[in-house]
């Protein structure tokens, strides 16, 4: 049957279904399909944070949100195009992210009298036939009973069956997209290739799928979705923690060091563990601890021995990690911590994402102990930001701070990726037996950035004292001297100032250099401020966008650019951070946008402050 076809510029995907329907896989396949084709993409899993919730609840309801588009994408969207949804729960759990008149296709098996009460309808309502949906256009589908008859023949139980449901769903949209089933036939056998049948029933699933939509009686539109214009090159999908990972390696690889990661998994940070230990051909040591004090200690131990020492965590296991942080500071050790936020405080909200620990990253241990601190602002730049942290923590013999979230970590993008040529290089050189007879060793002596040398233990004539003990200047010994205690502060807060002349100047992503006003995010906020600045340029609102990669210290030029604008607008997923160090540092009187609701921020939600900020 021929059915009508929509060119369309852009998309938005949401599929929703309980935890154990495969909804993460779907939407992970159909976005690498779909990166493959050519489109720009953006995406967000939604996880609930049980590990396996009670069945059929909006509770444990797993969501993925694609965008995707022959432009330029920098969010996962703002409203869902299409809903898919598996179940009774996963339609009233999302139904208020679908367009008016957008798509919602149904398994109907989901929305039995057992489901309905599950996901707390009152008896006797049922939203698919009640007419509560008229608005939208609806696809009623009883995926369970087609998936079970396609697999009649083959062997499998009614549960095992039943596991295939969302490979007959993966199929539908991608006929509904115009899109190719090879790449997730390839995957299949990949994923199955030690249980033949299961490769055989998942394809015939995923084949039934996308023949459903030829076969179908009833009409239903096609829609077709061009390649975006991109920068020629090679690509990959890749996802935030993965690109942290990769950063971290190639970073290690760069300097010539072998990484270390120690850590302790903690929700949504350990896929950064599972990514490095799949790289031990690069050398790569990855070590499990018992607790998180025990991860950063032994990480401590490893940039003492000469290697790059990673800890990663989100920040209830941060918290646990402080007093260590101290310990590294003092005795001005190289090593990136990785702080995957997440909602808080305490055990929060594990699976959320949340930009909290800011604070956390630059005040929070005892004493004046100051750490640089880098925040990545999308999946792919969780490269280069983790990159960027390595070389600074090797080049200034200091602990640093890469800050990443729930959201950036496991969203993916399209991401064109370096040659080791590209990246910067990292300068690492150890202390060397260069004494002459009678001198004795300083290893708190301070070159021009004022690191002290990297002296790796058992080399003859470079022993040393360690401690958490403040240290005299230049030999280390220990000293509780007033006036060296004092000097020690003074100059470790000033080795963290001079990373400024070795750091990019702060630019202007969007908009004039001057203007009325300012809109200054950092993190995960980059892509939500940047689609509302651009779409309010559009408009002729007199704004502009600057992100803050750099945290601590800031670019030497950031307070030059917050002067040039009347008005300084500064969204954040907190109670308001960033707005509190602005305010205080350069003494702008700065307007917060915050949200604190465990998801990211629409972009019309920034762009409604900014016509606010501008018209008031």
């Amino acid at each position: 049957m021929n059915k009508q076809t929509e060119i369309k510029s852009n998309v938005v995907i949401l599929f929703a279904g309980d935890s154990g329907d495969g909804i993460q896989l779907t939407g992970t396949q159909f976005s690498t399909t779909t990166a493959l084709y050519g489109n720009d993409i953006s995406t967000f899993p939604n996880f609930p944070a049980e590990i396996r919730a009670p069945q059929g609840t909006i509770a444990g309801v797993s969501g993925f949100q694609l965008h995707f588009g022959s432009q330029r994408i920098y969010t996962a969207g703002d409203a869902a195009d299409v809903l898919v949804v598996m179940n009774a729960a996963a339609l009233k759990a999302n139904l208020k992210q679908l367009k008016d008149g957008g798509i919602i296709i149904a398994n109907t098996d989901g929305f039995d009298a057992k489901n309905l009460k599950l996901a707390n309808y009152p008896e006797g309502v049922h939203p698919l036939k009640n007419g509560s949906l008229d608005k939208y256009k609806t696809v009623e589908i009883d995926v369970s009973k087609i998936t079970r008859a396609a697999l009649a023949d083959s062997g499998l139980g009614t549960k095992e069956m039943d596991r295939s449901k969302n490979m007959f769903v993966l199929g539908y949209i991608y006929w509904m997209y115009n899109r190719s089933i090879e790449n997730s036939i390839t995957f299949i056998n990949e994923q199955f290739k030690k249980r033949p049948e299961l490769i055989d029933a998942n394809i015939k699933v995923l084949k039934a799928g996308y023949n459903y939509g030829e076969t179908v009686e009833a009409p239903m539109q096609r829609f077709e979705v061009k390649p975006a214009p991109v920068e020629h090159g090679t690509y990959r999908s890749i996802m935030g923690n993965q690109a942290a990972a990769i950063g971290l390696v190639a970073a290690a690889e760069k300097a010539g060091l072998t990484l270390f990661c120690g850590t302790y998994p903690i929700t949504p940070a350990s896929d950064i563990l599972h990514e490095l230990s799949k790289h031990k051909n690069f050398g790569v040591k990855t070590f499990q601890a018992e607790d998180e004090i025990a991860a950063i200690t032994s990480t401590i131990g490893a940039s003492f021995g000469g290697a790059l020492g990673i800890t990663t965590s989100s920040g209830p296991g941060i918290a646990l990690k402080t007093e260590a942080i101290g310990l590294a500071l003092m005795l001005e050790l190289p090593l990136v911590i990785v702080n995957v936020q997440r909602g808080g405080p305490s055990t929060g909200l594990p699976t959320k994402t949340e930009q909290a620990d800011l604070m956390q990253a630059l005040y929070g241990r005892n004493g004046e102990a100051p750490v640089p601190v880098i925040a990545a602002y999308s999946p792919s730049d969780c490269f280069y930001a983790a990159y960027e942290a390595c070389r600074i923590a090797l080049e200034f013999m200091t602990p640093v701070f890469f800050l990443s979230d729930g959201y950036i970590a496991n969203g993916s993008e399209p991401w064109k990726f370096p040659a080791s040529a590209d990246l910067a290089d990292i300068n690492v050189s150890f202390a060397k037996n260069e004494l002459k007879e009678g001198e004795k060793y300083l290893p708190y002596k301070r070159n021009e950035k004022l690191s002290r040398p990297w002296a790796i233990p058992g080399t003859k004539g470079l022993e040393h004292r360690v401690g958490g003990i403040e240290k005299e200047n230049e030999t280390g010994n220990i000293s509780y001297d007033p006036e060296n205690h004092e000097f020690m502060v003074k100059i470790r807060q000033a080795k963290v100032d001079k990373i400024a002349d070795y750091i990019p100047l702060q630019t202007i992503d969007n908009g004039n250099n001057k203007g009325k006003l300012l809109v200054l995010g950092w993190g995960s906020t980059y892509g939500s401020i940047k689609t509302a600045v651009k779409e309010a340029i559009d408009e002729g609102y007199d704004v502009a966008h600057a992100h803050v990669k750099y945290l601590n210290p800031f670019p030497k030029n950031l307070g030059e650019i917050i002067g040039n604008y009347d008005k300084v607008l500064i969204p954040e997923i907190n109670n308001g951070q960033l707005i509190k160090v602005i305010r205080d540092k350069y003494f702008v009187d700065a307007k917060g946008l915050n949200k604190i609701q465990g998801l990211p921020f629409s972009a019309a939600e920034i762009k409604n402050k900014i016509i606010e900020s501008l018209t008031n």
